[in-house]
Parts: C-alpha cells; structure tokens; sequence
C-alpha cells in the first residue's frame, strides 16, 4: 500500500519540478536583464559627465572658478563668464515652479473631487495641453503675450518691450503646470477614500485634508510631479528663447532681458568654435550638474523626513 500511495505522489511531483524549471530561468533571465538595463543608466550618466568635464577643459583651464561669477560673454576678445546664464536659469525656473505649484495643486485636487462627467473633460484637456510642443508655447508667448506684457507695463509707467525674466517665467509656468497637474492628479486619486473620510468624520475642512492628509500621504509622487515639471523648467530652449531678449546680462528685474544656460547653448553652439565651444560644454556640464543636484537633494530631504511621515 504504501509503494502504491508513494508511486503516484512522485510521479506527480515530477511535472512540477519540470515546470519549475523553465519558470526559474525565466526568471534569472529576467533579473540579469534588469541589472544590465539599470547599469546601462548608470553608465549613461557617467558618461554624460565625462564628456562635458572632458569638452569643456579648455574652458575651466582659461577661466578656472572666474567663469561662474564672469559677467562678460565676448566672442571677439575670447572671454567668458557664466553667471547671466546661472543666474536667468535660476530665476525663471523659481518664479516659474512659485506660480505653477499651488495652481497645480488646487487643479488636481478639484479634478479629484469634480463629478466624473468634468472630471474626465477636464484631466483629457490637462493631458492635451501637456502634449503642446515647446516651439507653440515661444510662438505664442512672442507674438501674444509680450504685446500684452508691453502694453500692460506700460500702463503702469514701466518701461519695458515685453520681453523678459517674467515674460519667461509665465511661458515656463504655462509649460510645466500641465505636466505637474497630470502627476499629482493621479497621486491624488490613488489615495485611499479611507484616509479622506476619517479627516472628514473628525471635522478637518476640505483645505485641512489636502494639506495634512493628501499632501504627507503622496508626497513622494507629488514630489515627483514636480521634479518632472523642474527638469523641463531648467532645460527649456526654445519657448524661452523666444520671450526672454537673450540679453547676455545679469537681470536687475523682473523685466529685464535675460538668458538661460539653454537659450545660450541654442543661440551660440552652431557657430561657435575654440574657445567658446568649450565655454557652452561648460554650461552644459553646469546645467546637468544643477539638475543632479538637485535631485540628491531631493531624496535627502525625503530620507530625512520619512520617519515623520512614519515610513520606515
């Protein structure tokens, strides 16, 4: 009896290591690939830094650390400086985030809460908007929007030709907060209607359950949205290069002409040759080192708040 009971429990036993076996390679296949695909992008990145530093030598060789507080960019006598760029990417791309933000926070979350009819009308347009290529938006912004900002300032007695940082920064914040919108829409959505109906159940207001339940609970997708829109905000071309007067200065205000590292890079590479070739490799180097740190810091700051959040 027991050889007849035992013969069947091992004949059965035999198609599922058979089985078994193509499922384990399938898998270590699929791991291997992963791992390959995930140092490809390590060493992407490496590269990228490694070409920029190695293109751009002539550059920190003629200037050294002089190039990032240079306010001259002369061609005819070869010098350089980096700062108007630095300083225009820097200035569009925080006013642009400061506008787009709340707006965008405030539009997911009445998306969310819109009855499903508007709601699906509404998040459609929001994904629309975020599909515009970049060279509408400059279009637009020169032919629309700096007549209206020329005229506008006028009327207040300022005297300015539309062009400019704010100009700039408008069409930057017209660019992102689609982009911003879509993430957190959809971080906003996953949360579950558990939280929202407790905060509701113990008297929290609409803005109190955004601010302290919605917004801790999908901060880092929220997060995300943004760092989404600030990638595109810093390495915008040529919407801005068509608004901002491409005014190699340090801008005094809001409307001043200004640049930024990219309109530069747009502006200046096809003809540039030596010397200022190397300069616009070291813009370039400048920017995705901005952009990297950026997001480094980023992740600190999610590290080192996760335990108030009660992650582990």
């Amino acid at each position: 009896m027991n050889a007849t009971t035992h013969e069947p429990e091992t004949r059965q036993g035999r198609p599922s290591l058979a089985v078994a076996a193509p499922h384990a390679c399938f898998d270590i296949s699929f791991r291997t690939l992963c791992l390959i695909c995930a140092v490809l992008c390590g060493l992407l990145m490496v590269a990228f830094f490694a070409q920029l530093a190695l293109a751009s030598g002539d550059a920190w060789r003629a200037f050294g650390l002089r190039f990032f507080v240079s306010s001259e960019w002369n061609p005819v006598t070869n010098v350089y400086g980096a700062l108007p760029a630095i300083v225009g990417t820097l200035l569009t791309t925080a006013l642009a985030l400061a506008i787009a933000l709340p707006l965008a926070f405030v539009s997911a979350l009445f998306i969310v809460d819109a009855p499903p009819w508007l709601s699906r009308i509404l998040g459609q347009a929001v994904d629309l908007l975020a599909a515009i290529p970049s060279i509408i938006y400059g279009m637009w912004g020169l032919f629309v929007l700096c007549p209206l900002m020329q005229e506008l300032w006028w009327r207040f007695d300022i005297d300015t030709n539309g062009f400019g940082v704010l100009t700039a920064a408008l069409i930057l914040t017209l660019m992102i907060l689609p982009y911003i919108c879509a993430v957190m829409r959809d971080v906003l959505r996953m949360t579950p209607p558990m939280l929202r109906e407790s905060a509701f159940g113990v008297g929290c207001t609409r803005w109190e359950t955004a601010r302290d339940i919605l917004l801790r609970y999908g901060i880092r997708g929220l997060l995300g949205g943004v760092f989404i829109g600030l990638g595109r905000a810093l390495g915008e071309t040529m919407a801005v290069l068509f608004v901002a007067g491409n005014v190699m200065e340090v801008p005094g205000s809001l409307f001043d002409g200004c640049t930024t590292i990219a309109a530069t890079l747009a502006n200046n590479f096809a003809e540039a040759d030596g010397l200022q070739r190397s300069a616009l490799f070291a813009l370039g180097l400048i920017l995705l080192v901005m952009a990297f740190a950026i997001q480094v810091l980023a992740q600190y700051y999610l590290r080192m708040t996760g335990a108030k959040r009660g992650e582990k």
